[in-house]
């Protein structure tokens, strides 16, 4: 959950940026490039991510950013090697970013453009304009658009198991620092890992009630999801 909610967050302020950059300062050039770009990377398999993850960011990490001395300090607990919590939320912000600048992106370009330039006019400049008039009006979309992306990552299983550690182990804020770098084994993942012992009772209702969990919980994200996005019909924006 932790994994989630961070990358959430960290998808969430790349993509309101991205996407004002897109709708309000991009040329037309770089938008008619950037959009189908955009497309192709919310449909790329998880598992693309989970190698870029494992293959590339993972050992930049271990060899840039974990020193001996905090491999040594939680030795006795747990090794440091890369698979951690912090490429883990990298990777997983990365793959639900476009997604959300999508969602976010047409909404702002459907806020109607006599709204904007009427505040131009009045004398407000263009930042304030975007905040005040386009963001404020997006805002259902914007939630939509953070709730869809979270249901997305709370499913996210493949890449996860990749890139998380795979240890059951929670890190430990109490070790500063050092949480960011140390494994996680997300629910999702669970399931992967552990789906070769369905034939043990226990272990497979385990499983299974994780599973139940995830269901009810995407549903419900992809229903308030739904039901952030009806304001905007007052306005008559598409979602």
């Amino acid at each position: 959950m932790v994994t989630t909610l961070a990358a959430v967050v960290l998808a969430l302020i790349v993509s309101v940026f991205a996407a004002v950059f897109l709708t309000e300062f991009a040329p037309a050039g770089v938008r008619r490039t950037l959009e189908p770009v955009i497309r192709l990377l919310a449909g790329v398999p998880s598992v693309v991510y989970g190698l870029i993850g494992i293959l590339a960011l993972a050992p930049i990490i271990n060899q840039h950013l974990i020193s001996n001395s905090r491999k040594e300090s939680v030795a006795y607990v747990v090794q440091l090697n890369g698979a951690d919590l912090a490429t883990a939320t990298i990777i997983l912000a990365v793959m639900i970013t476009p997604i959300m600048v999508a969602l976010i992106a047409g909404a702002l370009s459907s806020v109607p453009a006599p709204w904007r330039e009427g505040s131009v006019a009045l004398g407000v400049n263009r930042w304030r304009t975007i905040v005040r008039v386009s963001l404020r009006t997006a805002r259902p979309a914007i939630v939509a658009a953070t709730v869809l992306a979270t249901a997305r990552a709370l499913g996210e299983a493949i890449m996860l198991s990749m890139v998380s550690g795979g240890r059951g182990f929670t890190a430990n804020p109490l070790d500063g620092i050092t949480f960011l770098f140390e494994p996680v084994k997300p629910l999702a993942a669970t399931i992967v890992n552990n789906a070769e012992g369905l034939t043990i009772a226990p272990l497979a209702q385990t499983i299974y009630a994780i599973a139940a969990v995830l269901l009810v919980s995407a549903a419900l994200l992809s229903l308030a999801g739904w039901a952030a996005k009806q304001p905007l019909k007052r306005y008559g924006i598409r979602a």
